[in-house]
């Protein structure tokens, strides 16, 4: 049996239904569903998505047994209609509309008022009684088919209306005379015939299969590709396309055409809401030629139609139980439905239509859960630029930290701190960050990079800050001596405003008004629903008390990653700091880290208290050492006074600390094994804050974890170590405290060998920004020279640090747990990379049995959304987490 490529809707029943988008694509669907609920929809088909690769696969050739299924209901619409495609005296003319399975608003083509020729045209005019109309459909229809099938610029017939009009001193098309519209048809068959070397095809059938590939070929066309990439909508969907009976809202003042929403797209106010122009077809309420009105103005001028859309769109909206986007055309004031799917809508939107659904009893919540889109959370935690302010781009990099920022234009961290104490607002702007920064970043609004990816320092402290941030924005060319920066032509000096657009990657020039977030009772109840459905653990990534506070605020469970080496950049202990690191002896370095031990302790006392009962995963010394010395000869100069010691030592031990490449150097639990007295002292500063708080009667719940373990005699030692200071604290203060020691699983084999190494861990941690570097072998920091190419041309479907990698680092982390648990069936597992603030790698986490993801306190909410939507769609159980954080 032939393979069915093409379904028919009309005459009140519909070959398909709506809930076959995958076939039909969505526009294709919903023409069936109002078809077979007795909607007004004018008959036609549509060729399904099935039919768009081979199409392309036979270089344009339609599969076998496609045109005679079309042909065949072709002649079904023919039947309903009482007219006859090319017929001279009733003559069915046709739209022809593309329809992919996700909404592509404009992306792709629409050719309408297919079916006109110089044979046809008498026709139109006889059934119609119109002159004027007939003309007017019949230069619509040679501008379409001219720019769309055959590549004619559209500018050109544009260009030749305009003049008309010029020439008879009217504004608007509706204006001109029939003897202006004959003779704008005549000068549009010769832009055709001149664009394309051939004359205004007058073969019905051609016009139609042109029309078909042209929304065929609109797949791959430049916009759709956009789009798709924009929205992350897969390349091998394709479009179906859909071809239907034309109805006219350009007979005169008694037809019009309009796009309405159920409810309000912008605010979620219920209240029906459209758009609509009288006398005109879809592509004038598109393209802005005239003003349109009020969906309700139509009650005045044609109420019975107008109480008919009413109607249709309070029935569509209880049947589908969501806000739709509807298209309508009035003819003779006669309604016709061409469209309805589920529309798109702002976060603010989506939160009030999903919560006043479960008001108004349409859904439950679990539905409501189910509907708001994670990454839309983010519109409610930062400000966002103005949708009406005019931008000038000028480039655009990595995404790294959602929500917009403006300021003025610094180049140090330094300079930020000094600009911003005098109360500007700054946008710090650095070839790259590095910890000693961290003064700067504070200080400024945003963080803009030339260097970098979306794990780069910037990125990760920034998410962590809630501070917007554009990473690795390659076209920038930083001039630090003149203090300007140089975009494609554009420069900026210290001080001139900039704009940076943290959740797009944009970089924009002056000062645009930006939107601050409004958060809702809606918000913080819509989050206790999701709280219901979600049985995984989510944990903050947090490195002092502020942020801490954060993460409470918008609903961690713990602290799932606390590195102390953001704690030694602040003024007061990086000298103590440099001084361990320099120092030969060990007696030189306990001396500098008796100095640090205080701080340490502190810090770890302010986070304590704020995540009173809760867990604190606290990271041990990570990043190799030359992070925190001095890397210029002024500067070692100054800290060898400082030390009293001479510059030429210092000079000597600078050099010797250097890596070629530090991220697999000499760092993590190796910088424990060698120099196991700076682990000794963060465990004692760790439980020393623990012990002091418990007789305080704070419950502390430390969790030390030890980071880069390759083997598992690493770990062993380092838990001895780790255990033996704990313990001798512990006995010291009398008081009794609950710690876990662990680890990170950030290299391949110690996923591989998860199994040994959990014979010593009490718990795993997932460091997935180190496993995906090692696993890939690249640099996180320079693949932002490449990784957007790989992106683009389809070698990896998201940029993995971004999104985990499922086929490799997520096989490695697959690896890890089912390893672990094969040891210790209860190991309690997370994960602390930025993966965990990623609503599909959320969802991973989920599906391989995590207890928890940690993340940025400002992606928390997001990823308690992810984790319930996770859980929801394993309700039959295919999926399973024990859920402790």
């Amino acid at each position: 049996m032939a393979q069915k490529w093409v379904y028919f809707f009309g005459g009140g029943k519909a070959d398909g239904s709506g809930d076959m988008k995958d076939l039909l694509g969505g526009k294709g669907a919903g023409l069936a569903e109002m078809t077979n609920l007795g909607i007004p929809v004018p008959p036609g088909f549509t060729i399904t998505t099935a039919a768009c690769a081979p199409y392309f696969q036979n270089n344009g050739q339609y599969p076998e047994g496609l045109w005679d299924q079309a042909m065949n209901y072709l002649s079904e619409v023919e039947k309903i209609m009482n007219l006859k495609f090319g017929d001279p005296n009733r003559p069915l003319l046709v739209s022809v509309r593309s329809g992919a399975k996700f909404s592509m608003p404009g992306m792709m083509d629409t050719v309408l008022n297919l079916g006109l020729t110089d044979q046809t045209l008498p026709g139109v005019i006889s059934m119609s009684g119109n002159e004027w109309f007939a003309y007017d459909a019949y230069r619509r229809f040679i501008t379409m088919y001219g720019s769309i099938c055959k590549g004619v610029k559209r500018d050109k017939f544009e260009h030749a209306l305009d003049k008309k009009k010029e020439a008879r001193g009217v504004k608007h098309d509706t204006e001109l005379t029939l003897d202006d519209l004959k003779a704008i048809v005549g000068e549009f068959k010769q832009i055709y015939k001149e664009g394309t070397g051939a004359d205004f095809p007058q073969d019905a059938y051609e016009q139609l299969k042109g029309a078909i590939n042209a929304v065929f070929d609109s797949w791959n066309g430049e916009r759709a590709i956009t789009y798709r990439k924009l929205n992350k909508i897969p390349d091998d969907l394709g479009t179906a396309v859909n071809v239907q009976t034309m109805v006219f809202g350009n007979m005169g003042n008694t037809s019009g055409t309009g796009v309405a929403f159920t409810r309000n797209p912008s605010t979620g106010e219920n209240k029906f809401f459209g758009e609509c122009l009288i006398n005109a077809q879809g592509e004038d309420v598109v393209a802005g030629i005239r003003t349109p009105l009020s969906v309700d103005e139509l009650g005045k001028d044609m109420p019975d139609a107008y109480n008919d859309l009413l109607a249709i769109y309070k029935r569509l909206e209880g049947h589908y139980k969501d806000m739709l986007d509807l298209e309508f055309t009035i003819q003779e004031k006669k309604l016709f439905m061409l469209q309805t799917r589920v529309g798109k809508r702002t976060a603010a939107a989506a939160l009030k239509i999903a919560m006043d659904l479960v008001g108004e009893g349409v859904i439950d919540k679990q539905t409501a859960v189910s509907r708001v889109e994670p990454e839309q959370l983010d519109q409610f935690l930062h400000p966002m630029i103005d949708p009406k302010a005019k931008l000038t781009k000028l480039a655009k990099g990595l995404p790294a930290s959602p929500g917009a920022a403006v300021g003025k234009a610094v180049f140090t961290a330094k300079e930020a701190e000094q600009w911003a104490e005098k109360g500007e607002s700054v946008l710090l702007i650095r070839l790259e960050t590095s910890p000693e920064d961290i003064g700067g970043m504070h200080a400024a609004r945003g963080i803009l990079t030339a260097r970098g990816g979306m794990t780069s320092h910037a990125a990760v402290v920034a998410r962590g800050m809630g501070k917007p941030c554009v990473a690795g924005c390659g076209d920038l060319s930083i001039d630090l001596e003149n203090k300007k920066l140089s975009i494609k032509g554009t420069v900026i000096k210290e001080g001139e405003w900039v704009t940076i657009n943290g959740s797009t990657g944009e970089v924009i020039l002056g000062e645009t008004k930006l939107i601050e977030p409004q958060i809702s009772g809606d918000f913080a109840m819509f989050m206790s629903w999701v709280d219901e459905f979600r049985d995984m653990g989510v944990r903050a990534n947090a490195d002092t008390p502020h942020d801490a506070e954060v993460a409470l605020k918008f609903g961690a469970e713990g602290i799932g990653l606390c590195r102390t080496e953001h704690m030694f950049f602040e003024p007061d202990r990086i000298k103590a700091v440099r001084e361990m690191i320099l120092s030969d002896t060990l007696d030189g370095r306990k001396a500098a880290l008796a100095k640090i031990l205080p701080m340490q302790k502190g810090d770890f006392k302010g986070i304590f208290k704020v995540m009173e009962g809760k867990a604190v995963t606290i990271r041990l010394l990570d990043p190799p050492l030359h992070e925190f010395i001095p890397h210029t000869d002024e500067e070692l100069a100054a800290l060898a006074k400082d030390m009293n010691v001479p510059f030429e030592k210092l000079k000597e031990r600078n050099t010797m600390l250097h890596e070629f490449n530090p991220m697999l150097g000499h760092r993590g639990c190796r910088l424990g094994i060698t120099y196991p007295e700076i682990y000794e002292t963060q465990v004692r500063a760790i439980m020393e804050a623990a012990c002091e708080l418990k007789k305080e009667g704070v419950n502390a719940v430390p969790e030390i974890m030890i980071p880069l373990v390759a083997l598992r005699e690493e770990l062993r030692i380092l838990r001895e170590k780790t255990e033996k200071v704990c313990e001798e604290v512990i006995a010291a203060s009398g008081q009794k405290v609950d710690y876990l020691i662990g680890t990170m699983i950030e290299l391949p084999r110690a996923a591989l060998n998860a199994d040994k190494i959990a014979e010593v861990a009490d718990f795993f941690s997932f460091g997935t920004n180190d496993l995906t570097q090692t696993t890939f072998g690249l640099s996180r920091d320079d693949a932002g020279m490449f990784l957007p190419f790989y992106v683009d041309k389809k070698l990896v479907p998201e940029d993995p640090f971004v999104s985990i990698d499922k086929d490799g680092v997520g096989q490695l982390v697959k690896i890890g747990i089912e390893k672990g648990r094969s040891t210790k069936p209860k190991l309690k597992i997370g994960i602390c990379g930025e993966h965990g603030g990623e609503a599909k790698s959320v969802n991973f986490c989920y599906e391989v049995g995590m207890n928890y993801v940690s993340c940025s306190p400002y992606r928390v909410p997001l990823a308690r959304l992810a984790a319930a939507q996770a859980s929801i769609k394993a309700k039959s159980g295919k999926a399973s987490s024990s859920g402790t954080a």
